[in-house]
């Protein structure tokens, strides 16, 4: 007589823990293109199996490329956002800042001049702004 099994456990399944669900799309679409592949299985020496094997390397294929496509977004996504991390800091190289102003934040904020300098570049220079942001983000 079979014991009662809890209703966590199918039929088929192995007696591990079944398989953590993916959490990134990414990982999402790579479990999905091989739930496909392995729902299409079958006997490989059957020749009624034949046209199943065409079928299942046409699905490889397509699994395969939805990943490639996949991991060519996200490459485009970390190039265009490196991109405009580098143009902001190489807008930032340009803004001129006045010395007295850099010496006004040390002494006022007691800030070393690396830092006071990096606060008015990130203020377009601007001794009122730098101080108000430097107060803002320490509030």
């Amino acid at each position: 007589m079979a014991e009662p099994q809890p209703s966590s456990v199918h039929e088929g399944m192995d007696r591990e823990d079944p398989a953590p669900l993916p959490t990134s799309a990414e990982d999402r679409k790579a479990a999905a293109a091989m739930s496909s592949l392995e729902r299409r299985g079958g006997d490989d020496d059957d020749a009624a199996t034949k046209p199943n094997k065409e079928i299942d390397q046409e699905a490889l294929g397509k699994a395969i490329s939805r990943l490639e496509l996949a991991d060519k977004a996200g490459t485009v996504a970390a190039g265009e956002k490196k991109t405009k991390e580098k143009e902001e800091v190489e807008k930032r190289a340009k803004i001129k800042v006045d010395q007295a102003d850099v010496t006004l934040l040390v002494e006022e904020l007691d800030l070393t001049k690396g830092k006071a300098t990096e606060l008015l570049k990130a203020n377009d220079g601007d001794a009122v702004k730098a101080m108000r942001g430097f107060v803002r983000a320490a509030a």
